[in-house]
């Protein structure tokens, strides 16, 4: 698949390259993930089950406005929680889908994701976590960058993606084409910065970006509302976004999650994966000729940060 990282010769045609990708991929069960979305209604009653290559990925919403995810591999069983918003609300969905828990994933140590984990961790259910990131409840298999984890018939590969947090982790599936990036990256954002540095985040960014254009990204916040707000205030200018704004709010209004997101799209209007490149984006947040690329992205996030639009 051709990069759509740089600027490609339509950005309209960019987006419907990506839009025949996601429906290629429902059709015909390629490893891309495939949009079998169902039963969304309102926000706090949908349910959906999607596909990953061999995992099923179950979506549902936890808390305020966290997503809960559970990946199921239906030939060996196993089934692991991504992150613990809500200890209540995943034993619900695995007791709706008939799966059993035998791992927690977890991405970092905000209790909005982990403060499930004493309550689902049961005999067997193994915990794996960040190494270096405060308190993980139950951890038994501590990760550092690069770790891998096999998870049924898959194999993920561990991120640092520190900055959120200083040791904040991600989980990819390359055979899959998923991430799991917890509050590093989100749909046209990225974390507030509470314990790292810019040039840690930025770094952090950077590896994220450099996964494969169809990789499915899935955050664990439905802000991409207020980001899209934001987004518009420092790139107005950029087309694909003022088209995908426009998707967005719609699908809020039926009630429909924004997340997951395809990395693709997230290259050219996520305003954090485009302060290196992006002249109107540099310009609106005041950069200088003088500032690096960690110097840029830090006005990018103060700025979202201060943001009341």
């Amino acid at each position: 698949m051709v990069s759509l990282f740089r600027r490609p010769a339509s950005l309209a045609s960019a987006l419907f390259t990506f839009r025949r990708v996601a429906a290629f991929s429902a059709t015909t069960g390629s490893p891309a993930a495939a949009f079998a979305c169902q039963n969304f209604g309102s926000r706090r009653n949908f349910s959906s089950k999607l596909m990953a290559g061999s995992l099923e990925i179950a979506q549902f919403p936890c808390l305020s406005d966290n997503y809960g995810y559970l990946i199921h591999d239906a030939t060996t069983g196993e089934t692991a929680a991504i992150d613990t918003p809500d200890a209540t609300a995943y034993k619900q969905e695995l007791e709706k889908r008939g799966w059993t828990l035998t791992h927690i994933l977890n991405t970092h140590h905000h209790n909005d994701h982990v403060g499930g984990n004493s309550e689902l961790k049961t005999d067997g259910v193994k915990v794996y976590g960040p190494a270096n990131d405060g308190n993980i409840p139950g951890m038994t298999n501590p990760l550092s960058d690069s770790d891998t984890l096999s998870f049924g018939g898959a194999e993920a590969r561990v991120i640092d993606v520190g900055g959120h947090t200083l040791g904040h982790i991600a989980f990819y599936f390359p055979e899959q084409k998923t991430a799991f990036v917890g509050d590093s990256l989100f749909s046209l954002g990225c974390g507030r910065m509470f314990e790292g540095t810019a040039p840690q985040f930025w770094s952090s960014l950077k590896r994220l970006r450099d996964l494969p254009d169809d990789t499915t990204i899935y955050c664990a916040h439905e802000y991409t509302e207020s980001n899209a707000r934001y987004a518009m205030s420092v790139e107005p200018g950029n087309e694909l976004l003022v088209k995908r704004v426009e998707e967005i709010k719609a699908k809020r209004s039926r009630g429909e999650p924004t997340v997951p997101s395809i990395l693709g799209e997230e290259k050219l209007t996520n305003p954090f994966l485009r302060g290196d490149i992006s002249d109107e984006i540099r310009k609106n947040v005041g950069a200088t000729s003088d500032d690096d690329d960690a110097t840029i992205f830090l006005k990018i996030r103060q700025g979202k940060d201060n943001f009341r639009g």
